[in-house]
């Protein structure tokens, strides 16, 4: 995860240069991040590949839900620096799955746990989610674990 704090530090330097306004402070905020993961009391000074990519998801998630507040406040133009941001952030992520890719990956999970319906929800979803983690959303994981098991 190192050279992804590097590349973060890096970019921001190269919006500095560019006077890219949304893309510095949405960088600065990855840096933010990650700094406070790293230094976390009883931490190593380390920080994994998988709390990275959960830290950059949880910060997508905050701008979008704050997109969503914002448009429904009628403030669209501070709803399109949020949206805007996100999108600087997502780039950071890995390559995020099709939905078909997630449907046959979710097939595979519920014929591995042997779920036969709703009630086997809990069983697929904590494989899927361990499995998944930062392939997709959690929302859109669980979307289609309910889909498959009420078929």
């Amino acid at each position: 995860m190192e050279d992804l704090y590097d590349k973060v530090s890096g970019d921001i330097k190269t919006a500095m240069l560019a006077r890219d306004k949304v893309a510095l402070e949405a960088l600065r905020g990855i840096k933010k991040e990650f700094i406070e993961a790293k230094t976390v009391k009883g931490g190593d000074g380390t920080m994994s590949d998988e709390l990275g990519v959960k830290i950059l998801q949880k910060m997508i998630k905050q701008r979008k839900e704050s997109a969503q507040i914002y448009i429904d406040q009628n403030r669209p133009e501070l709803a399109e620096n949020e949206l805007a941001e996100a999108a600087v952030i997502e780039k950071y992520l890995p390559t995020q799955m099709t939905d078909a890719e997630l449907e046959a990956a979710v097939a595979g999970f519920i014929a591995q746990v042997g779920a036969v319906g709703p009630q086997d929800m809990g069983k697929v979803m904590g494989l899927a989610s361990k499995q998944l983690a930062g392939k997709t959303e959690g929302r859109l994981i669980s979307e289609k674990v309910k889909a498959l098991l009420s078929k």
